[in-house]
């Protein structure tokens, strides 16, 4: 399981509580921030449960806070500003198993730039775009410094959704974060698998390893391999 996983489900049980998934539900459909008296009448609570559960959903990061005085109010005798509570910018998805079609969607539309751009076949401009796309990935995470090859591999595929466990010489990938896809589309979205998890063993892997088209039941269709 990744650690963006465990938070987004983290995130969602939040609203598993009755009171809570109220709050959230009327401060999302406001046009405008709310403070914690308004939450608290909307939904019929005493202010201070409004308060400890509105800054719960800010520490799980559905709601973000910001802090405005009233309109007309100003100047040293204005008193403290209003804590206002409104929608988080974060993006919250969970699926069981974990899929990544955001992933997906990035490197269609870099296919799209790279075709339109480039003035590239629809392939080649996918095999470009899926293998920079694996670079990025494993050009970012600061924590993966210092880390042995093989394991900040299989910790950037863990991130993405792909289970990675080794059998002897072997990386299998338990999971395809593309599934959906794969399904309607095999050849297209095995190759994007393939050339995506290239990319990212150029950037971080170690030479004796490399990609391979090796479809199994259960599983998604790459494995590392000892080049």
């Amino acid at each position: 399981m990744s650690e963006d996983f465990a938070a987004d489900v983290a995130s969602v049980a939040a609203l598993s509580e009755p009171v809570r998934r109220q709050l959230y539900s009327y401060v999302v459909s406001q046009a405008e921030p709310v403070n914690r008296e308004q939450a608290a009448a909307a939904v019929g609570v005493a202010h201070h449960v409004a308060k400890f559960n509105l800054d719960r959903l800010v520490a799980d990061g559905l709601l973000d806070v910001e802090y405005r005085r009233p309109p007309g109010r100003g100047g040293p005798g204005a008193g403290r500003p209003a804590k206002l509570y409104r929608r988080a910018d974060r993006e919250i998805s969970v699926t069981l198993p974990e899929r990544r079609y955001d992933l997906a969607s990035r490197v269609m539309a870099e296919t799209i730039t790279i075709a339109v751009r480039d003035r590239l076949a629809v392939d080649e401009a996918l095999r470009r775009a899926a293998t920079a796309i694996g670079r990025r990935l494993g050009q970012t995470p600061d924590d993966l410094d210092g880390m042995p090859p093989v394991e900040a591999v299989n910790t950037v595929l863990a991130r993405n959704g792909y289970e990675p466990h080794c059998v002897a010489d072997r990386t299998l990938l338990a999971n395809c974060p593309f599934h959906s896809l794969a399904k309607d589309y095999t050849q297209l979205v095995c190759g994007m698998n393939l050339d995506l998890i290239t990319g990212l063993l150029d950037e971080l892997g170690p030479g004796d390893r490399c990609a391979r088209l090796d479809p199994g039941p259960g599983r998604c269709c790459v494995t590392i391999d000892a080049a």
